[in-house]
């Protein structure tokens, strides 16, 4: 008879621990911290090279879409430090949207040009995923490309091997 009260004490005290971290679970920390990189790209390589260089006061934009209807459900705006770095903070899970982090604007004159599609990066801000991960997401680096490659570039990219006499990126 003791053993019965002692098994049914602690199923009741499991049942409860359980409970209480599936409420911790759903509740958990209340949303995101989404950061990244801006950079120059002197070269116009569409990576980093050893010409690139942080754009400090960039601006950059996350908008998150539902990715059938394409309505608008969140929108932040952040600005990159002297160190390139961005971040801004998301209050919510986005499990049905498609989140991006776009570049706006450059204090730089020289080096201010937005290509389409290399001008983004997206971020998924669900904890839905599968991965158990905190409330960091890292978007990958972004860049604004020079108006007119540096001379050195040339260089910089035969050491890629990258350049050929077509090159747009020539001495």
């Amino acid at each position: 008879m003791q053993h019965t009260h002692l098994a049914a004490v602690a199923l009741l005290l499991l049942a409860v621990a359980s409970a209480l971290a599936a409420g911790a679970r759903a509740d958990g920390p209340p949303g995101f911290t989404v950061t990244g990189r801006v950079y120059c790209d002197n070269c116009r390589a569409g990576f980093e090279t050893n010409a690139s260089h942080s754009i400090k006061g960039a601006t950059v934009q996350m908008e998150c879409r539902h990715f059938e209807t394409q309505e608008l459900h969140h929108k932040a705006e952040a600005t990159v430090n002297e160190w390139g770095w961005y971040k801004m903070e998301v209050g919510e899970d986005h499990q049905e949207e498609i989140c991006e982090v776009a570049l706006l604007r450059s204090p730089e004159a020289e080096c201010a040009e937005i290509e389409r599609f290399r001008d983004r990066s997206r971020v998924p801000l669900t904890r839905n995923n599968g991965i158990k991960q905190g409330g960091i997401r890292y978007a990958n680096p972004i860049a604004f490309f020079r108006k007119q490659p540096l001379a050195s570039c040339g260089d910089i990219l035969r050491a890629y091997d990258l350049y050929d006499d077509d090159s747009e990126n020539g001495d």
